[in-house]
């Protein structure tokens, strides 16, 4: 099916691994144009420099804590491409400590980055997405933001922000008809979990330490997801074939969600 992304303009933020650099290789696979940043620039055209379409990239160093980097990002999506039709707000990672460990720095920098950052993107974009034929913002959140996990409070608290967030800009924005959904993850092998596996000592494949993961976790599926499993699901909300989609949240976990 063509999602009628060809020729349209997507920033995607955090494109340099996981998620964000297969939402980058999807869009690319349908036609589209991207613009895409990282802390590390180095490492994101290092990631970016085999996909087919390349030439149809622009790459940035980019803080998305950092408003005027951002603006910036979005000025050169305007002036190479000539407008700009969606933004993913993917730049995050999870802090991995119990709130007894965690200090009020954690607490502001969590926010800041999850919360602020996509604050940020949607500000400075919005003018841009007003003259699109075909706006849509794709937030990445996680079963976490209903499910807390005690291990991974702050991540757990600043997710459940954005879902509210999230859905208040849906309303908000929709008399603009630009589009706003979030898409909350599971668990899923960025690379992460194999460099924890790498690191673990367990005698067994990656798959049978997976397995036994996903069985302690709940997972219905019993694996980890993959990062082009929730592109697709990312690249369909951003389509104009889902224009009567806003304010939702689609869990791509494998089942673990235990809410209705």
């Amino acid at each position: 099916m063509d999602l009628n992304l060809k020729n349209r303009t997507y920033l995607v933020t955090g494109g340099s691994s996981g998620v964000g650099l297969a939402t980058v290789a999807m869009l690319l696979e349908e036609g589209a144009q991207v613009v895409t940043c990282a802390r590390d620039v180095d490492r994101l055209d290092t990631a970016l420099s085999e996909l087919p379409g390349r030439d149809r990239v622009l790459t940035a160093a980019c803080d998305v804590r950092d408003r005027d980097a951002v603006a910036g990002l979005v000025e050169i999506a305007q002036s190479r491409f000539g407008g700009l039709d969606g933004l993913v707000n993917n730049a995050g990672s999870s802090r991995m400590k119990p709130r007894a460990e965690t200090t009020l720095d954690d607490w502001r920098d969590e926010f800041d980055l999850k919360f602020g950052g996509v604050l940020n993107t949607v500000e400075t974009a919005l003018p841009a997405l007003r003259k699109s034929s075909a706006p849509s913002i794709v937030n990445i959140s996680a079963v976490l933001a209903r499910q807390p996990e005690t291990r991974l409070v702050t991540t757990s608290a600043a997710r459940a922000g954005l879902l509210n967030l999230s859905k208040s800009l849906s309303l908000e924005l929709a008399a603009d008809g630009i589009r706003v959904n979030s898409v909350a993850l599971g668990l899923v092998d960025t690379g992460q979990w194999r460099r924890r596996y790498e690191n673990s000592g367990y005698a067994g494949s990656f798959e049978e330490w997976e397995s036994e993961i996903a069985a302690d976790r709940g997972i219905a599926l019993g694996r980890f997801g993959h990062a082009d499993e929730v592109a697709h699901m990312i690249v369909t909300l951003l389509s104009p074939r889902s224009s009567y989609v806003t304010g939702t949240s689609i869990d791509v976990c494998g089942g673990v969600a235990r809410y209705v």
